[in-house]
């Protein structure tokens, strides 16, 4: 219908031209303001609710539904109201305004209303539209967005946390929770919400977007609620559904990359390091371990962590993603925690696992290769050469000995490499390969080191190049059989009355050359050497006496008296 006058005629008599009716002319409709936008007209049997003013061809105002401060709610064309505005209100658009011009045929005729409408009065009423109905409308919802992946939608006796607009049909506010700077949260279907939210939320996803208009008889009815909604009001919500969860749920887990090999999966009293990403269902960070470029590092199944995560995180394996939705009463509950995970808020964890261990935990040994015929094998106190790949379990590469000139040299139970590491040296054979998972009580511990994580797990790929028979400890050299009755006369090359470095040097490797004795091993022969002869010239002078001179066990068996 465009705009402009419209006169509807009762009879066959020509209309005289707008302006005043005659007689038997019909109601004169100016429709003066028409939406863009009309989704309904009103038709027979509807009901309203409008505003009005009216008045006489003069301008005196006879009645306002302004001056009373409340809309006019009624049915259209059963009588209720007078027969022009029965007619003129018919067509009419939410937000359409019209002015009407009543003859008094089809007004209050030749009687009038005493006192306020004199007989065969014409009336002249200015309209706007403001909310239509009907007892047998249904819930209207428009989905305006939604979210790809919809894994779960909302049933009754869920609890919801939602964001939304409130306004009545016409588009004027009423209530919004983005205004308070919180989600409206409750539960859905058990008669805590007006009939027709509990129905228009049923069905949603976390995400998604609607648009909900309801009709007066699923909302607040005859009654209205206090100021702003008043009686007979459809009401039109555009609701976010930020989430929801149901007091029953235990954890959701959803696992996004679980690697080919795992031989392992934590349990409760492991100690894990992950990285992970928090956000609340719609996806909204609340924290990230990434940020801080650093693991979080825990133990799970002892009460460290939220209950949720805890139960999450039973079963992962090394390198896993996976994810984590834990529901308010796993998480942080009714209060939340911090500005920004509110309360009942469903929390969902991205998990990346980067290893885990048992503080009960051995040495894990892998044998990679080992050579046939290997009747020598590593000791405590043997010197070897090894190459080694050091990296955490994730693959990241710490340390090699290749980026060196020549092996890793170490004498075994020295202390002079980590424990794990030497645990794993030992009862190797020259050639051998492998593999060694060292957890961190073993390894660098909780604080780490110069470029190992905090309680990191190591991977050590290791290769003995070569070893040498140690020596006991606090020996520097051992005889092999006897030592000579006479040593200091043989160390006494010259037979001067002592020795000097260089002859006790020249007897200790000549003793090593004929197979007599052997020195602790060691890159560095010389050193050791003097080391021992430091160790026998007990005055520092440069020469060695013979009361200066004393085998070690001798030493050892002097202190043993002493002690006794």
């Amino acid at each position: 219908m465009s705009p402009g006058s419209l006169v509807l005629l009762l009879s066959t008599l020509g209309a005289p031209g707008l302006g005043d009716p005659g007689p038997l002319e019909d109601v004169v409709i100016d429709r003066y303001y028409i939406p863009k936008i009309c989704l309904r007209e009103v038709q027979m049997g509807d009901f309203i609710r409008y505003h009005y003013n009216g008045t006489f061809k003069d301008g005196k105002k006879f009645d306002s539904s302004y001056d009373r401060g409340a809309t006019v709610a009624g049915v259209v064309g059963v009588g209720r109201l007078i027969t022009g505005m029965d007619r003129g209100l018919q067509g009419m658009c939410v937000n359409e305004r019209r002015h009407l011009i009543v003859p008094p045929h089809l007004g209050y005729g030749s009687i009038g209303v005493a006192g306020l409408i004199p007989p065969d009065a014409t009336l002249y009423f200015d309209v706007v539209m403001l909310d239509i109905w009907n007892k047998d409308d249904k819930l209207q919802i428009t989905t305006l967005s939604k979210p790809e992946r919809c894994n779960r939608t909302v049933e009754n006796s869920d609890f919801v946390r939602y964001h939304y607009n409130g306004t009545l049909l016409d588009g004027t506010p009423f209530d919004s929770s983005y205004s308070k700077g919180s989600t409206y949260d409750t539960y859905v279907g058990t008669g805590w919400l007006i009939k027709g939210m509990d129905q228009g939320l049923l069905g949603m996803c976390a995400g998604e977007k609607r648009s909900i208009i309801i009709p007066p008889f699923l909302a607040y009815g005859e009654k209205g609620y206090g100021t702003v909604i008043p009686p007979q009001a459809s009401l039109v919500f555009s609701v976010l559904l930020v989430d929801f969860h149901n007091p029953k749920d235990g954890v959701f887990l959803e696992h996004l990359e679980v690697p080919e090999s795992c031989k392992r999966r934590a349990v409760t009293g492991d100690f894990v390091r992950y990285h992970y990403n928090g956000t609340l269902m719609d996806g909204t960070l609340f924290d990230s371990s990434y940020s801080r470029n650093h693991t979080y590092n825990t133990y799970i199944g002892k009460g460290y962590i939220i209950p949720g995560m805890d139960q999450g995180l039973q079963g992962v394996c090394v390198g896993e993603r996976r994810r984590v939705v834990v529901p308010p009463h796993l998480a942080y509950g009714e209060n939340g925690t911090g500005n920004k995970i509110p309360g009942s808020a469903v929390l969902v964890f991205d998990v990346h696992i980067i290893d885990f261990h048992n503080p009960a935990d051995a040495v894990e040994i892998e044998t990679v290769y080992r050579p046939e015929g290997c009747n020598v094998t590593t000791r405590d106190r043997d010197f070897v050469r090894y190459h080694y790949n050091c990296s955490l379990l994730d693959g990241t590469k710490l340390f090699s000995s290749h980026d060196y000139e020549k092996p890793q040299e170490v004498t075994l139970g020295t202390n002079k490499v980590i424990e794990g590491l030497n645990s794993g040296l030992l009862n190797m054979c020259t050639g051998e390969r492998r593999v060694l998972i060292i957890p961190p009580h073993l390894g660098h511990g909780e604080s780490g080191a110069r470029g190992v994580p905090g309680s990191a797990v190591l991977r050590f790929e290791v290769e003995l190049i070569s070893m040498e028979e140690g020596v006991p400890e606090g020996y520097l050299f051992i005889w092999h059989g006897d030592p000579p009755a006479s040593l200091y006369e043989q160390m006494d090359l010259n037979k001067d009355g002592e020795i000097p470095a260089d002859e006790f040097s020249t007897f200790i490797k000549t003793q090593v050359a004929e197979g007599k004795g052997r020195l602790m091993p060691s890159s560095d022969p010389e050193k050791v050497i003097a080391d021992m002869f430091r160790n026998q010239d007990r005055n520092q002078d440069g020469k060695i006496t013979s009361e200066e001179l004393k085998l070690k066990s001798d030493e050892d068996q002097e202190k043993i008296h002493e002690e006794l």
